[in-house]
């Protein structure tokens, strides 16, 4: 199956898992999101990626200018390792990394969650490429991505045992837009998504055919 099918039936099996009172909250928090307007303050093609340095996690800095050194770059923005959408977009994108450098490029995942989530992460899906820690979401406010979990999900999520502060560090319930980025080696964004659904993720084959144009 690919992403779009992986993500439809798990949609399926937890519709059926959850009360429709919690189904109706999570879709009208969504709604909510999507009315903000978040989207068009994200960046977009053409704009210049930010400069940033982050923690992989092993606690390492990792620079975007080191990530750009040989080549295009691909950002993938995920939530955290709690979010079952977030982990099949990781799997999805690990397939494709063999193409991803036969292209020259390189791939990295950034999210608010502490160095030892991603390390969590890492090691239950075998990812082959940098997990980096965007602690407090300042790369990803630089992006425009960042928005406050609705407070009716909030105590939902912990009733799910998805604890955020202990992902994150912190109190905000802040989280990212889940997005993905390919930007070539000089730094200009060449593709965006950045979907205030989140359920919605973009097929890393369209990543490949930006990345084939690049070269």
């Amino acid at each position: 199956m690919n992403l779009k099918e992986e993500i439809k039936k798990m949609q399926e099996e937890f519709s059926a898992q959850i009360p429709q009172e919690v189904s109706d909250i999570m879709q009208k928090s969504t709604e909510a999101l999507i009315q903000s307007g978040i989207e068009e303050h994200c960046l977009k093609v053409g704009d210049e990626m930010p400069v940033f340095t982050l923690p992989n996690a092993m606690n390492e800095p990792i620079s975007s200018d080191m990530l750009l050194k040989d080549g295009p770059l691909v950002i993938n923005f995920y939530r955290g390792g709690w979010c079952p959408y977030c982990n099949l977009e990781l799997k999805a994108f690990q397939d494709v990394l063999p193409q991803i450098k036969e292209l020259g490029a390189q791939l990295v995942a950034i999210s608010p969650n502490l160095p030892d989530k991603s390390l969590s992460s890492i090691e239950k899906h075998a990812l082959g490429f940098q997990v980096l820690s965007d602690v407090q979401n300042k790369v990803s406010r630089q992006f425009g991505l960042v928005y406050t979990l609705d407070v009716k999900l909030q105590p939902l999520y912990t009733q799910m045992g998805i604890d955020l502060p202990e992902f994150n560090g912190d109190e905000s319930y802040e989280l990212p837009l889940p997005a993905t980025y390919v930007v070539d080696s000089k730094g200009i964004i060449k593709l965006a998504f950045a979907p205030a659904d989140y359920t919605q993720r973009l097929d890393p084959n369209k990543v490949i055919e930006i990345l084939k144009g690049l070269r």
